[in-house]
């Protein structure tokens, strides 16, 4: 028990500390509390201050939500998805058929694209021999140009052979003899075109006036679906000259890095057509009525702008385009290439994408004004150029939907899905609308919303959406995605094997 009593006192001594030890610990532990407020009020101070240049500056804003290249530029190589647009074994060599189409095609140049390959196809099912079409030249464009000057003739001819037989004109003997005039109903499936061949009977020679949307989305054979994409994305080859600027401008902007084509549907007559008038002055505004009373083929004639713009109907303005670019991470010194016509109020509206981005371009500032002379007094030529432009780039932008937008979406998808990102209008007016009442600001929130609400917009493979729940009858048709927008999976398939 003694020694046990020893060992508490040598226990006690040894953990009993003296009070000016006491006092110095306690002393130590106050310095250090008052070292971690001032860390904390200096980091706190700092903090605000960094809040206070980012409220000033919207692009410092915008640094504060970064995107890595991969998801900005990437596209993954195709997502394993190949091109397969070859005959089956099933196919058989053409006959020479001593009966003929003629056709017109109408519309602007993706119109009248898209329609000579659906013609192609008609052909086909018809068992007919194609004339070489005739170009529209009566439309808003107010084109001259003729087949040959957009298209390579001979390319056209030689590379559709083992399909259908197409000539230049027709014989002579046929010049002046009774033709069919027959307008070909829209979206119309193979047993249609079987029907109409019995115009043959009586007529050498059957007259197509319109081109456009002749031939339905699906349930076409697997072999004429194939025909459309080999003419749309094979044989109709621009003439030499408008390939050769075309790759040319495609190099220039290449050599600058990685580059947006942006499909910027704001010139006049589409805002005209569609009623929009948001953020235009009432000159302006009334200006775009105007037009549109005036011109007979246009049906919608009283518009409500306010609702076009809520619905999502609306091109998406200059300045909003600048918001949503940033808002995906794109960096303010990204080059962007401006694939469209005369934009309406020029620089006064265009200079609020620029600054945004001011490295936008246009075909006149990267070759001199010579060598695009002669395409610029065409319209559909222009148009090519902008086509092959848009195909090549690294990432493809339509503010707004259209005969160009599909075609080119459809052909990057053909290509192995290159990136495309399609801007959702209805959803992006909400949260534009949300800025104009101070209730969102530019900035990493409205970027994780931005990119959130286009994760699955950006050209990934998915088959083609039919038509929308409600729709009835033919008019269901209209509603549904047009084959030439998105080939899958007729024209794009998963394995190596085309």
């Amino acid at each position: 028990m003694a020694g046990n009593g020893k060992d508490r006192r040598l226990h006690a001594r040894t953990t009993t500390t003296p009070a000016y030890f006491r006092f110095r610990r306690s002393s130590l532990f106050l310095l250090s509390i008052l070292v971690l407020l001032g860390i904390f009020t200096v980091a706190l101070f700092l903090s605000q201050r960094q809040i206070s240049a980012v409220d000033r500056d919207p692009f410092s804003r915008s640094q504060l939500f970064q995107v890595s290249e991969e998801k900005l530029w990437g596209s993954s190589l195709g997502y394993g998805y190949h091109p397969c647009a070859k005959p089956t074994s099933k196919y058989s060599a053409p006959e020479d058929w001593d009966r003929y189409i003629t056709v017109k095609s109408n519309g602007g140049l993706n119109q009248m694209r898209t329609g000579i390959s659906d013609m192609v196809a008609v052909a086909r099912l018809m068992n007919a021999t194609l004339v070489v079409p005739q170009l529209d030249k009566r439309s808003f464009w107010q084109d001259t140009s003729t087949f040959e000057d957009i298209f390579d003739e001979a390319y056209f001819i030689e590379t559709l052979k083992g399909d259908i037989r197409v000539v230049k004109e027709l014989p002579k003997e046929l010049e002046s003899a009774p033709r069919a005039r027959k307008h070909f109903t829209s979206w119309s499936g193979s047993a249609y075109y079987e029907e109409i061949a019995r115009l043959f009977k009586d007529n050498k020679v059957i007259h197509v006036p319109k081109s456009d949307s002749r031939l339905a989305n699906n349930d076409l054979p697997l072999d004429i679906q194939r025909l459309r994409c080999r003419t749309l994305y094979q044989a109709l080859r621009f003439a030499s000259p408008i390939e050769t600027i075309g790759k040319k401008l495609v190099a220039q902007l290449q050599s600058k890095g990685r580059y947006i084509a942006l499909h910027l549907r704001y010139e006049k007559d589409m805002l005209s057509f569609t009623g929009c008038t948001y953020g235009l002055t009432d000159q302006e505004a009334e200006e775009l009525k105007v037009m549109r009373e005036n011109t007979n083929h246009w049906k919608m004639k009283g518009i409500n702008s306010t609702e076009q713009r809520i619905g999502g109907f609306c091109p998406l303005t200059p300045k909003e385009v600048g918001i949503f670019l940033q808002a995906l991470g794109y960096p303010k010194s990204t080059w962007i290439y401006l694939a469209a016509g005369e934009i309406y109020g020029g620089d006064a509206y265009l200079s609020d994408l620029r600054s945004y981005f001011p490295n936008l371009v246009t075909k006149e500032m990267l070759v001199q004004k010579k060598e695009l002379q002669k395409f610029m007094k065409h319209a559909s030529q222009a148009a090519a150029l902008d086509y092959i432009i848009s195909v090549e780039s690294d990432v493809f932008v339509p503010s707004y939907t259209g005969n160009m937008a599909r075609a080119v979406e459809g052909h990057r998808r053909f290509l192995g899905h290159r990136k495309t990102i399609t801007p959702d209008r209805k959803g992006l007016v909400e949260l534009f609308d949300l800025m104009e009442k101070g209730e969102i600001e530019e900035g990493p929130q409205l970027s994780s919303l931005v990119c959130q609400m286009h994760k699955y917009r950006q050209g990934a493979p998915r088959k083609r959406f039919g038509s929308l729940p409600g729709s009835k009858g033919r008019a269901r048709l209209r509603t549904e995605e047009s084959f030439y927008e998105n080939p899958l999976p007729e024209c794009i398939c998963l394995t190596k094997n085309h």
